[in-house]
């Protein structure tokens, strides 16, 4: 199976930019290929101890990246890709602020820090020294002990317990790490394969509402959608596993195309556009980057760190 290309060299002009897909359209990959689903479901179906336990519900798989490895989606992002979308501004270079919602216990956390920020061939370590800082999150508190304790990064990682659907519960976290450097929004959230789970336990209201929240915390958006076989997927492990079915799934009116459902309703209802999609990984999954509207465009993508090599 292919894995997509980049669809352009660069953020300016793409045809995706600013409005979201028409009826029959669908997110392609940039050879042009739907962006269809197959690998994903049959390698969580032959890992079945990392389903355990409870076919994990939150997606809170122990052993996630076995099945999912980090270096799957790396190898679709630019490394420049931050430094690029926000160039320092004067000399203090204050550091670009991340979140990363569903972190899992931290391993494509630290990869993706590692990834933006290690030296370029050419470019001295004083030069890629620009800070990053990712507050990262999960709902599941044993995953992210393991990710604290784990961490190589401990002063740019910071890893908390947090149910992002409590509205309560959220506020002081992320505005205390924000407070921090006297800012309001991130930089950038990540959310890789996590709007899958919001959708099947809090059903369609929950995943508008999460989907209006992360758009308004941020200024970019980088967002794996799970793809509906994913959906299918789920709900039939908990019944192999005689556990009770997702609440929500049967009853669930957006789906079907979930990578363009989303690209619809962030365009449309949440001020965002998509400014590039930068292909699908090995288990056929789209990392689609999305730009608040007010938020002003920057230097090119380069087309050489986009492309994608064949995967069978």
């Amino acid at each position: 199976m292919r894995a997509g290309a980049a669809l352009a060299p660069s953020l300016r002009g793409l045809q995706t930019s600013g409005s979201a897909p028409t009826e029959g359209q669908s997110v392609m990959a940039a050879d042009g290929t739907l962006s269809r689903g197959g690998v994903g479901e049959a390698v969580e179906e032959e890992h079945p101890g990392a389903l355990e336990p409870g076919a994990a519900p939150f997606g809170n798989f122990p052993h996630y990246s076995r099945f999912h490895p980090p270096e799957q989606r790396l190898r679709l992002l630019p490394p420049e890709l931050l430094r690029q979308l926000f160039p320092p501004e004067g000399p203090e270079k204050r550091p670009i602020l991340g979140l990363d919602v569903g972190c899992n216990s931290g391993d494509l956390s630290v990869a993706l820090y590692k990834h933006f920020l290690s030296p370029r061939d050419g470019e001295t370590c004083s030069g890629a020294s620009r800070e990053l800082r990712i507050l990262c999150c999960d709902i599941d508190p044993v995953l992210v002990e393991r990710a604290e304790r784990d961490c190589p990064f401990p002063e740019a990682l910071t890893f908390i317990t947090l149910d992002i659907m409590d509205q309560e519960s959220r506020k002081v976290p992320l505005s205390s790490f924000l407070s921090q450097f006297g800012r309001s929004v991130f930089d950038i959230v990540f959310c890789m394969s996590v709007t899958m789970w919001i959708h099947l336990n809090h059903g369609d209201r929950g995943l508008c509402e999460f989907l209006a929240h992360v758009s308004s915390l941020c200024s970019y958006l980088l967002m794996e959608p799970q793809p509906w076989k994913c959906y299918r997927a789920a709900a039939r492990r908990l019944r192999k596993l005689g556990l009770h079915s997702f609440d929500h799934f049967r009853s669930l009116a957006i789906r079907g195309d979930m990578a363009n459902q989303i690209v619809r309703i962030l365009t449309q209802d949440h001020g965002m556009e998509l400014a590039c999609c930068f292909g699908n990984t090995s288990w056929d999954r789209s990392l689609l980057l999305f730009r608040a509207k007010h938020t002003h465009e920057t230097q090119a993508i380069p087309e050489s760190s986009t492309k994608e090599t064949r995967t069978d």
